[in-house]
């Protein structure tokens, strides 16, 4: 029974996966740094956008209700946001074959970050346990790399408009 339990806890942990940050960063905080590559597979780090206010948001899953419904409020609300001199960029960890078809399906004008080892998802703390997905949340980063504004339990639909307001007041 003891080493029935002990291999049940071993799998659990096994499922958690690595070390998982716990905290997100903080409003003041410096935004930590990544590199990757978008749904056309081109590199992309948020060093690539120093000198501009980076929408940065995390979803769980692309072509799921809630992530699609998101994804089409930043699409709808692209042009404004792009007014404010703001960039959006997407991540969540499926591959790029799937954010290519993601975006091209719903005509997404935005750069998709592919995250499948969950290395930026960590590094943010947006990871969900067990399924490793990230949890809805929006940072925005400001022209020097540090976090102004955090959006967590996002809800989708509108959520561009919520960011817009934000990065109207912090201009």
């Amino acid at each position: 029974m003891r080493n029935l339990l002990k291999g049940s806890v071993l799998s659990v942990f096994a499922l958690l996966g690595p070390a998982v940050r716990a905290d997100v960063p903080a409003v003041g905080q410096p935004a930590p740094a990544f590199q990757s590559v978008d749904q056309d597979g081109k590199p992309v780090a948020l060093s690539d956008y120093r000198g501009k206010v980076v929408v940065l948001y995390f979803y769980p899953k692309d072509e799921t209700p809630g992530c699609t419904t998101e994804a089409c409020s930043f699409r709808d609300g692209y042009a404004a946001i792009q007014a404010t001199g703001a960039v959006i960029l997407g991540v969540s960890a499926d591959t790029v074959a799937s954010h290519k078809a993601f975006a091209a399906k719903y005509h997404l004008p935005f750069r998709l970050v592919a995250d499948p080892h969950r290395r930026i998802i960590d590094a943010y703390g947006v990871r969900m346990p067990v399924l490793g997905w990230a949890k809805r949340t929006t940072f925005i980063i400001d022209k020097a790399g540090v976090v102004r504004k955090v959006f967590r339990g996002v809800n989708p639909a509108g959520h561009a408009q919520e960011v817009l307001a934000a990065l109207k007041s912090l201009t």
